[in-house]
């Protein structure tokens, strides 16, 4: 169950849900952030993450949409990392049950435990292996 007022991460495969109706998984995207909005969720992310998401948007999709979708993220904790972060993150990369784990992701668990955040708005399982709910 989902307080008000509690964090939620959301992932590059959460924003991209949200962003692209041919996703295939806007469906679960869109309803999970409908839960997530009803129960007074706080959606929070990382600047890597934003990077990583505008970026996709931009090459990949459309540069408008990308400019529509960071414009989106005014109402959004971004969580800073930090040089000491990254430093943290490299170790990730290197253990053998997170196959194929990038640098964003492995930013990204290290922030969720600096911030004590459990929840995580994403369809990537390696969340789940590190020990984060996915929603």
């Amino acid at each position: 169950m989902i307080r008000s007022g509690q964090k939620v991460f959301v992932d590059t495969g959460g924003w991209l849900g949200l962003a692209l109706a041919a996703d295939p998984y806007h469906q679960r995207a869109a309803e999970a952030w409908e839960g997530l909005r009803r129960a007074g969720a706080r959606a929070c992310t990382s600047i890597p993450v934003a990077i990583e998401t505008f970026t996709y948007l931009d090459r990949k999709v459309d540069a408008r949409l990308a400019r529509a979708w960071s414009a989106g993220l005014r109402g959004v904790e971004i969580l800073e990392c930090s040089r000491s972060d990254l430093a943290e993150a490299w170790p990730w990369l290197e253990r053998r049950e997170y196959h194929k784990l990038s640098l964003v992701d492995a930013t990204s668990f290290v922030l969720l435990r600096k911030h004590r955040i459990r929840l995580v708005l994403g369809f990537d399982t390696h969340f789940a292996q590190a020990g984060f709910r996915l929603v």
